[in-house]
């Protein structure tokens, strides 16, 4: 595609935080992540980055992502994926490590771990 091209993709703004790994490069840096589309995003943060440069991006519910640097504006840039991904995924929240029941235990009613079993009366023992 060309820079003409690409304007009509959609695009997403929102406001998420990931890190950046730059090729060549210890350390990872973490980056405001501004707009996101299925083949890029644009990144704003200190990173030491030029035109063509290899980067990975850690992105929420997908992990890391391959791209190249598109554009560079100060402390904005583009990152052009290597390839296409769903920024539904990305933007869903985040999975949970947490226990589907998040109320306190004394809020929650008592359930007992198995069900009583049948009573029967002839088989009750009497005391």
């Amino acid at each position: 595609m060309s820079n003409v091209d690409t304007r009509q993709v959609s695009r997403d703004s929102l406001f998420l935080l990931a890190q950046l790994k730059v090729d060549g490069r210890d350390g990872e840096t973490r980056v405001k992540v501004r707009n996101l589309s299925s083949g890029g995003m644009m990144a704003e943060g200190d990173v030491a980055v030029m035109r063509g440069s290899l980067v990975s991006v850690e992105l929420r519910n997908l992990g890391w992502v391959e791209g190249t640097v598109a554009w560079k504006q100060e402390n904005r840039f583009g990152i052009a994926f290597v390839n296409d991904i769903d920024p539904a995924v990305v933007r869903a929240p985040a999975a949970s490590q947490v226990p589907a029941f998040t109320s306190p235990r004394y809020t929650r009613t008592h359930q007992p771990a198995s069900p009583a079993p049948h009573e029967d009366s002839a088989h009750l023992r009497k005391i």
